[in-house]
Order: structure tokens, then sequence, then C-alpha cells
């Protein structure tokens, strides 16, 4: 009912322009024994645990649908946002708690680090219900450093968590480690990564249903025996996904849909777990200090991570700036701040009412004011939906068949012509024609338009060939 219900209810995100996982979170919340619902649910240890499960699906689902050519150019800036950016938010806003809340060096720096990384998700989900995108390179740092972030905040989390329950122990012996398990996890998400690939394409399973299941079973592969070697299982899968959606294997698309389906499934489940951990009545006590810091880390601690990071890059200052206000935290940090929880550290309940407050307040403030920022900026740009086509055609390992789309552009020398007549290469197949709101299957008599929006089935040989020829402009044809 709880999962219904929050389907229902994530329509609601649209119009109030807010991330729909907020909407998961307050559907817990009301569930919890404080709300309507009356579930009483104080299980740290189960909390942590389907996190831990959903983010690894999460940060495949990401890595898989990631366009491996748009991000490419932005690798090294996303990179060093998602280490130095988060190290740099961590630090500046533990010093911070540790004014604010008269807390601990490690205790601030464990808070810090607990909200250090960010949820670029919910950022899309937002830009998407009003109809806006992002100019340049953007959206693609912003989904690379919000898939590879996470890793940084665990690994900075348990060190300091480590610091505090360990006596005698030092940062001496937590940098070799922190290394190694960024280093390890690297090289486990590219070895299991071709290893996928290679697993998929070989294996040959008779039933189709039960590639989904072997990738399930990869991803878990993937997270546990990089864990369980002491390297980051996070980092790990998030390369692996990213290895195996640069690469062609057998139903790609059809995976890559399931994953897809999978990591919402991830998400609400999360959501509504951790909104059922937390008590609404325990956090009337942190909202000054919470409204604090989390205006500091939006306002001081994230911009500065994202200016000193990007220092060395021609990005424009407006493009930082809307980086900066892009920062959303979202369910990495409620499940981070389950840690200190299970750890019994002094003031681990103080952490994790003032995270989730943060949690709230970054989706509500920064949430509803993305486009608008966007807008001021400079950096917005209409939002280009994808076609949906009542055709696809996946690689089934026999045929390994490309669909791709071109239109006709308004001068071009093929418009009013017949099909028939522009000698298109045979190795290519227009197999379905939009035009206007209409779809159809063309013959050789069919003349195109300009507008027509062509499906065409081609390798990336005939593609070319073809699209030379589609949008050879009219003053060009001698």
């Amino acid at each position: 009912m709880l999962l219904l219900l929050s389907i229902v209810a994530s329509k609601a995100s649209d119009r109030l322009g807010v991330p729909a996982l907020l909407i998961f979170l307050l559907v817990g919340m009301l569930a919890g024994s404080d709300g309507p619902g009356g579930i009483h649910f104080d299980d740290p240890y189960a909390a942590q645990f389907m996190g831990v499960v959903a983010l690894a699906f999460i940060l495949f689902a990401g890595g898989l649908s990631t366009n491996w050519e748009s991000v490419r150019p932005v690798i090294w800036p996303g990179v060093v946002l998602s280490t130095l950016g988060v190290l740099i938010t961590a630090l500046l806003v533990g010093v911070f708690a540790i004014l604010v809340l008269d807390f601990s060096l490690l205790e601030g720096l464990l808070l810090g680090s607990i909200i250090s990384s960010t949820d670029a998700a919910a950022v899309f989900s937002v830009l998407r219900s009003r109809n806006v995108s992002l100019k340049g390179n953007l959206k693609p740092l912003l989904e690379l450093e919000s898939g590879s972030n996470d890793p940084m905040a665990v690994l900075l989390t348990t060190g300091f968590v480590s610091l505090l329950i360990t006596p005698g122990l030092s940062l001496v012996n937590i940098i070799p480690q922190f290394i190694y398990q960024m280093i390890f996890g690297a090289i486990m998400g590219l070895l299991m990564g071709y290893g996928m690939v290679r697993i998929v394409n070989t294996l040959k399973l008779e039933y189709e249903g039960l590639y989904p299941v072997l990738s399930i079973a990869l991803v878990i592969l993937t997270y546990g025996a990089t864990a369980a070697l002491n390297g980051n299982g996070f980092l790990a899968v998030y390369i692996a996904a990213l290895i195996m959606g640069k690469s062609k294997f057998i139903h790609k698309k059809s995976l890559t849909r399931f994953h897809d389906g999978l990591a919402w499934l991830m998400q609400i489940a999360m959501f509504l777990t951790l909104g059922l951990l937390v008590f609404p009545k325990n956090l009337p006590p942190v909202i000054v200090s919470g409204l604090l810091i989390s205006l500091f880390l939006m306002f001081a601690a994230r911009p500065a991570g994202v200016f000193v990071s990007t220092i060395a890059t021609k990005m424009p200052v407006r493009e930082k700036a809307m980086i900066s206000w892009v920062g959303l935290r979202g369910a990495v940090p409620i499940v981070l701040a389950t840690f200190p929880l299970l750890a019994k550290i002094p003031n681990a309940e103080m952490i994790f009412n003032i995270v989730f407050f943060i949690v709230l307040t970054s989706a509500l403030l920064q949430g509803t004011t993305i486009t608008a920022v966007a807008k001021l900026l400079g950096v917005d740009a209409p939002l280009r939906r994808k076609t949906v086509y009542p055709l696809e055609c996946d690689s089934t390992g026999t045929f390994k068949c490309d669909i791709k789309e071109m239109t006709v552009p308004d001068n071009a020398a093929a418009v009013s012509k017949r099909l028939l007549e522009l000698k298109l290469p045979e190795g290519a197949l227009i197999a379905l024609i939009k035009r206007e709101e209409d779809f159809f299957v063309p013959a050789g008599a069919t003349e195109l338009k300009a507008g027509d929006k062509l499906l065409v089935l081609a390798d990336n040989e005939n593609y070319e060939k073809m699209l030379s020829i589609i949008q050879l402009k009219d003053n060009d044809k001698a």
C-alpha cells in the first residue's frame, strides 16, 4: 500500500516542482509512529542494510544509462568535483558545525562528511517537470559528479566513525586505507565491468527473463566481492556500470530499462524506510542549528568546493554558480547518518536528526528554485524530449542492429523527393517516419517533407552515408 501510495503521490511533485523522492520520504514519515499510519519502526541496522543495497542498484542504473560520449569531455572536472569538492565541503561544514553545535572536532567533521555528497537524480526530476534542461556540458558534468561522489562521502564517514570509536587511531592510519579502498574499488569496477559484458554476451541463456536476474547477481557480486576485500563497493559498481553502458551487449535496451525501474523501486523503498525511521517529534530541537548548517552548506561550503575544484577549468562563473546551487542532498546522507547510530557514537541521534532536517530543507529550498536560478544565470535550455517510437531493436547476439534517428532539414535536397529517387545505401532501411504527430511505414514512393523524423535501421557506416544524402542542402547538390 505504501509503495502504491508513493507512486500515486509522486504525481504531485510535477505540480509542486519538488523532487519526487521528497514525496516518498514524506509518505514514510506520515506512515510512521508519529503520523496517522502509526507504524513503529526503530531499526537503524535494517534501514542501513536497505540503504546500502538500494544505493548499489541506484548507482548501477545511473552508470548504465550514462551517455559516455557526453561524459567524456567532462571526466576530469567531474572526478575532481566528486573527490576534492566533496572533501572541501565536508571540512567547511565540519568546522561550522563545531561552532554552531559545540561538537568536538571529529564529531563536526563526521557531520560534514555525512552531508557532503549530492543527489542530481532529484535535480533532473525537477528540471523535467518544468520542461527545462541545462546548456553545454552542465548536465553530463552533474550526472558524473552525482554518480561518483557518494563513494568519497562513504569513505570519509566510515573513516571518522573509526577515529571516534577506536582509541589510538589517527589520520595516519586512515589515509593509506582510504587510498587503497579507492584504487582497489576502481580496479574491481574495471575488471567486473568488462567481465559483465563478456558473461552476458557469451552465456547464451535459454530464457530472456533470466538476463535481468543475471544482471542483479552480477551487481551484488561486484559490490560484495569488493567490500569483502576492503575496497569501495559503491565505486566498483558505478565504474562497472559505466563500462557496460559504453559497451554493446545482448538485450542492452531491455536491461537498461529494467535497471531504471529497479532503481526507482529501490529509491522508493529506501525513502519509505528512512521516513519510517525518523521521529518528527525529535526534529523541532534541531530546527535552528539545522537551518544554519543547511544555509551555510548551500551558500558557502558547496560553492567553495565547486569553485576551488573547477579553478583550473575555463568554465564561466555562471555555470559554476549553477553547479553550486544544484547540490541537492538526498538519500545517501540519511543512510550515512545511520553509521554513527549503529556505532553508538555520542550525539549520534542529534546528528541523524540534523542530517534529516538538512535533506528536507535542501529539497524544499533548492529543489523548488532550480528552474528559476537556471533562468536567472542564463544557463537554461528547452528540454528536448526523446521521441518514443512504436518500434525498437535490441541486440540478440546473432544480429547486432542499431536504430538511429535523423531529421529532414528545411532546405534539404531530399525534400519532396521519393525515397526510390534518393539512391539510399542498401545496408540501411528507413523503418518508420514520424510526420507531425503521426507514424507510418514508408514505401519507395513515399515523398519526404521538411521536418520528417526518420527512424533508420543501419550500422554506423551506412547510417553516415544515408545522413549525408538526407541532409544534403539544396544548394550543395552540384
